[in-house]
């Protein structure tokens, strides 16, 4: 975890309302990703694959930085 930070929405909000979510996934999927994409604001979406999520797709949201995770949730959505 080494050089990653968090803002408080992601400490404070993401993770209480997503208890079962652990920060190393979040960053094994900014570090493997299957997908990157620049969003507005200045910020990067990651997804990647989970296999303690049953194989789901976890989005990652960082800032500009690449390493200050902003959000994180399974994308049910997710086309490659």
């Amino acid at each position: 975890m080494k050089g990653y930070k968090f803002t408080s929405y992601f400490t404070n909000e993401v993770l209480r309302k997503r208890a079962y979510l652990k920060i190393e996934w979040c960053i094994k999927v900014i570090e493997h990703p299957i997908k990157v994409e620049k969003q507005e604001n200045n910020r990067y979406r990651f997804w990647g694959i989970v296999d303690e999520l049953e194989n789901k797709v976890l989005r990652v949201v960082t800032l500009e930085d690449k390493k200050t995770i902003h959000n994180a949730f399974p994308d049910r959505r997710f086309k490659q």
